[in-house]
């Protein structure tokens, strides 16, 4: 996995076409993090954390499977955005059977909800800045909703950290973590809403 370090995504992408075997593994396992973060996220508007991680490496999948170098968009940001659509798909799918687990079957074959893929190609470089300004304005449109304290909750829960390790870091109780976290969850859901990303 090492000999991979220094070489860029687009080029281990380019040699991942012409065979060469690892590539998509070392890819997986580069990128799993920031799946881990998204999912967090996401978890704070409605889903499983698990489920959505099994989600976001789906998404991951897809866009190892489907990025062409010579696209202008890097690598990662076009894995960014499958990670998202694929996370928020979910999402979607949830909250259209609100009572019904995340965790329902989702095809990794080319036929079925793939079509979203070869439109990003289409949508041009303009579209992918688009879409993070969107995502950009909208943190910021929640960081505005929260309180300063609320904001630090969510920060240090969005790098990880659990109930506990937040309540030590902030010098609160377990208790008063969970409840901003319940809050938080409200006002991004609200924020969302607003927004009509779902």
């Amino acid at each position: 996995m090492g000999q991979y370090e220094n070489v860029s995504d687009e080029e281990l992408i380019s040699r991942l076409r012409n065979g060469e075997s690892g590539i998509s593994d070392y890819l997986m396992e580069k990128y799993k993090e920031l799946v881990r973060q998204k999912a967090r996220a996401m978890f704070l508007i409605g889903g499983d954390t698990d489920d959505l991680i099994q989600e976001g490496m789906i998404g991951l999948f897809k866009a190892v499977r489907d990025y062409l170098p010579d696209k202008e968009a890097s690598f990662q940001t076009f894995a960014r955005i499958c990670i998202d659509r694929q996370l928020y798909n979910a999402i979607q799918t949830s909250n259209r059977q609100k009572h019904m687990p995340l965790n329902s079957y989702v095809s990794l074959s080319q036929e079925e909800g793939e079509s979203h893929l070869d439109e990003l190609w289409t949508e041009n470089p303009e579209a992918i800045i688009i879409d993070r300004e969107n995502t950009r304005a909208l943190e910021e449109e929640i960081s505005r909703h929260l309180s300063p304290m609320e904001n630090k909750v969510l920060d240090n829960y969005l790098k990880g950290y659990g109930y506990v390790q937040i309540a030590e870091l902030l010098g609160k109780s377990p208790k008063s973590i969970d409840n901003a976290l319940q809050r938080i969850r409200g006002k991004i859901r609200e924020c969302v809403e607003q927004w009509n990303f779902f």
